[in-house]
């Protein structure tokens, strides 16, 4: 039986599949850097060095097609993975999804114009992803910055892990979980939709979802900067010089916390903040929900506590100063700092904490 063609069909099948397994690996030497893909799993590590090192691993059915382009675009040292078509196949652990999104013919996306409501250089074709028929292809990174380097990674679908990297940092994704930890310098996470897990960050930390839950933990820095359309803020051992939490629709719970200035918003949820120290400035307002409040014992603040419809409660020594049925004006020690706390519809709570 002659074997010829069966040779011919390996020899044409073969080269594909190492194409997809055998990673390739780029240098981005100027500052600052942006990184650009569609679909897969990025990571982020810490590199000694002054390059930052970007190793692209392409998968699927259609890897062969995907292509890496670099290159200086508006004053930023750029790699872009480059997608063929406007369908793109992909499948998440969550089942189906589908996310629409336009991309520039560059390959560039999500970094201003119709995204931030500015001025586009140029709109680019609707790319749609989901897991439907499309292109067949993703690309996985590592990305490797140095200590001080300024890089930003933009990614459509997939999921996005940052661990010890020190420098200046900013993540946007469209639907990916993001999860970071050992982060030192400056973070921004920005993620239409997908979980946020931030833990053991020192400096700056800016996260801002349209839906998805936040759960910060062990934060050290001068400014935290939360806000989510839709969901539930969780923190844990936070210490900054200002602390804000806005979120739509979602509970807001605080504990171990040290801020002279905290700002708690929900649009409907309860608010729980348990306080270690003193405050210069508390706002915590919730549309509807209960708010509850544990401070020191030497808390030292003039108050005012405002529900529609719920009871008012503390066990602090207040001097009233103005009271009606929904309403309490009052000072609490030396009276130094400033507590607003108000809900439409809840109860309101105002404690000494245990410790």
């Amino acid at each position: 039986m002659p074997r010829f063609p069966i040779t011919i069909g390996l020899t044409a099948v073969l080269p594909a599949a190492l194409f997809a397994q055998q990673p390739a690996r780029y240098t981005l030497a100027d500052d600052p850097v942006a990184i650009y893909n569609l679909v897969g799993a990025v990571r982020v590590e810490p590199v000694e060095g002054t390059g930052v090192l970007v190793q692209v691993t392409r998968a699927g059915g259609d890897a062969s097609r995907l292509r890496i382009a670099q290159g200086e675009i508006e004053g930023r040292s750029t790699l872009r993975v480059i997608y063929p078509g406007n369908r793109i196949r992909w499948r998440s652990g969550a089942g189906n999804s589908s996310t629409q999104l336009p991309v520039r013919e560059d390959g560039t996306f999500g970094d201003g114009g119709d995204d931030r409501g500015e001025e586009s250089r140029e709109e680019g074709r609707r790319v749609r992803i989901s897991s439907g028929g499309g292109v067949d292809a993703r690309a996985d990174l590592l990305v490797q910055v140095p200590r001080g380097r300024r890089v930003a990674v933009y990614l459509a679908v997939g999921s996005v892990a940052v661990t010890n990297v020190d420098g200046d940092l900013s993540v946007d994704a469209h639907d990916a979980p993001v999860t970071a930890t050992g982060v030192k310098g400056r973070l921004s996470v920005d993620v239409g939709s997908g979980t946020v897990r931030v833990t053991q960050v020192e400096g700056e930390l800016d996260v801002d979802t349209g839906s998805g839950t936040v759960d910060v933990s062990r934060y050290r820095g001068a400014s935290l900067s939360i806000d989510t359309g839709s969901g539930d803020v969780t923190g844990t051992d936070l210490e900054s010089e200002e602390l804000s939490i806005e979120t739509g629709s979602g509970e807001i719970r605080l504990t171990g916390i040290t801020a002279p200035r905290l700002s708690l918003e929900t649009g409907s949820g309860g608010i729980s903040a348990e306080l270690r120290r003193d405050v210069s400035a508390l706002h915590a307002e919730t549309g509807s929900g209960d708010v509850a409040i544990r401070a020191p014992a030497a808390l030292g603040a003039t108050v005012a506590i405002e529900t529609s419809s719920g009871n008012i409660d503390t066990d602090f020594a207040l001097r009233v100063t103005r009271r009606s049925r929904d309403h309490v004006v009052g000072t609490i020690g030396d009276g130094k700092g400033t507590i607003e706390i108000e809900t439409g519809s809840g109860r309101i709570t105002l404690l000494k904490s245990s410790n």
